[in-house]
C-alpha cells in the first residue's frame, strides 16, 4: 500500500476499539471507519500512536496453536455466541434471530473489499490483529483467561469485525508489512484499529511493521487513536 493513500477529510463515525465502549453502547455503521480528529481533543495521531508501540523482535511461533485461544464465547449467556454478535452488531440491515440465535436476513458491508452480502455464511469473523501475530507480540505469556478475552473482546467496536471469507482468507495470520486491505479507502482505517488493539492489549511490534504503519500514516493526517487499555 502506497503511502500516498488519504483518509477522506472527514470521517464521522468513530471506531470502537479507538473509543472503548461497548458493542451494545455503541451505534453501529454501514461504513465502520476510525475516529477522525486535529489530534489534540480527539485522541493522539495516528502517527503518535505509532509511535507508542513497544519495538520488539517477532518471537518463536513454535508453540502457538490456535486452541490456546478460546473462541466464540457467550459471556453475557443470551444465547448468541462472541460471532453472532459481531453479526448482528455490524449488519447494515439486521438479520432476524431465530432459535439458539440462528441468523436469517440481513445484509452487511465488507470493509476491507467493499463487498455487499446478503448471508451470514459469507462472513468471517476476523481479529483485526490476528491470533497468532498477537502470539508471536506478547500473547505467548498471558494466561489462558486473558487470551480467552482478547479472541472474543466484545467490549470494543472494532478488534473483531465482520469481512468477507476471502478478504479474511487472503489476511490469514499477516500483519500490516504483509497485508493490508485491498479497498484503498480502508487503509486509514485499518491501520489505526491495529495500532490501537495493539496498544489496548500492550502488545508489541517488529520494525517492519512500525514501518510499515509510518508509511501509511504519512496519508492519514487527520485520522486519530484512542483506547482503552484491557483490565
Amino acid at each position: 500500500m502506497a503511502a500516498a493513500l488519504a483518509c477522506p477529510l472527514l470521517v464521522v463515525s468513530a471506531a470502537a476499539c479507538t473509543l472503548g465502549m461497548s458493542r451494545q453502547e455503541a451505534k453501529p455503521s454501514p461504513a465502520p471507519s476510525a475516529s477522525s480528529s486535529d489530534g489534540k481533543s480527539g485522541g493522539l495521531r495516528l502517527v503518535d500512536a505509532i509511535g507508542r508501540l513497544k519495538m520488539a523482535a517477532r518471537e518463536s511461533r513454535t508453540d502457538y496453536e490456535r486452541d490456546k485461544f478460546l473462541l466464540w464465547t457467550d459471556a453475557d449467556h443470551d444465547g448468541c455466541d462472541t460471532r453472532k454478535e459481531v453479526l448482528i452488531s455490524e449488519a447494515v440491515v439486521k438479520p432476524r434471530r431465530g432459535k439458539n440465535c440462528r441468523l436469517t436476513g440481513g445484509k452487511w458491508r465488507s470493509a476491507y473489499d467493499g463487498k455487499t452480502l446478503i448471508n451470514a455464511r459469507q462472513l468471517d469473523i476476523d481479529h483485526v490483529v490476528p491470533l497468532a501475530e498477537a502470539w508471536d507480540s506478547g500473547a505467548s505469556t498471558w494466561t489462558a483467561e486473558r487470551r480467552e478475552r482478547f479472541a472474543n473482546d466484545m467490549d470494543t467496536e472494532r478488534c473483531l469485525i465482520a469481512v468477507s471469507l476471502g478478504s479474511n482468507r487472503s489476511k490469514g495470520d499477516k500483519d500490516p508489512a504483509e497485508w493490508m486491505p485491498p479497498t484503498k479507502s480502508a487503509a486509514c482505517n485499518y491501520a489505526a484499529d491495529w495500532v490501537a488493539a495493539k496498544l489496548r492489549w500492550k502488545l508489541t511490534a517488529d520494525r517492519a511493521e512500525k514501518n510499515k504503519l509510518r508509511k501509511i500514516a504519512v496519508g492519514c493526517p487527520r485520522t486519530a487513536v484512542t483506547f482503552t487499555p484491557a483490565p
